[in-house]
């Protein structure tokens, strides 16, 4: 059930951020070549790119979580117990879990008085008020993640091999 979980934020979040980060580097590669040579760049560039990066750091935290890849504070794990850090790991994610469902909840106020004031964005009149429930929703499901890992044992983080270099052996 564990694997179905992680293919099904794979394929939703993890598809999402790096389609967005993808985007990004299209648009600044247009925006760039259109200020060099048209002197002209792309018209909501900022704007686009900044409702971007919005998709991309809040539709990773849920497969960041997941995969336990964050920035962790480990200098006591060696002399401490299994026992106290299977405790101390679920007492954490207990913990983020209510942070993150507390986020949930206050994103989901400021993105119903976004809806309500009709706010947009200055130059493309873009709507930011689903950029703001896609960012509620996002810390909803990361706190469920945490949420689940306070009674499940988390995935072991996957750490891809290094590079290695052979001193030239073809």
């Amino acid at each position: 059930m564990l694997k179905t979980l992680e293919r099904i934020l794979r394929w939703s979040t993890g598809l999402m951020a790096a389609m967005a980060l993808f985007t990004i580097m299209w648009l600044t590669l247009v925006d760039v070549t259109g200020r060099r040579f048209f002197s002209h760049s792309v018209p909501g560039g900022l704007e686009l790119t900044e409702i971007l990066m919005v998709i991309v750091i809040f539709g990773a935290m849920p497969l960041v979580s997941w995969r336990n890849e964050h920035v962790v504070f480990d200098s006591l794990d060696s002399v401490l117990p299994d026992w106290v850090r299977d405790i101390q790991a679920r007492v954490v994610h207990l913990i983020c879990a209510g942070t993150f469902g507390f986020l949930a909840y206050l994103m989901t106020t400021r993105a119903d008085r976004l809806t309500e004031y009709g706010d947009t964005t200055v130059h493309l009149q873009l709507s930011i008020a689903p950029v703001a429930w896609m960012m509620a929703a996002m810390l909803a499901l990361t706190g469920l993640v945490h949420l689940l890992f306070v009674f499940v044992t988390v995935p072991a983080p996957h750490h891809p091999e290094p590079a290695t270099f052979d001193g030239g052996t073809p």
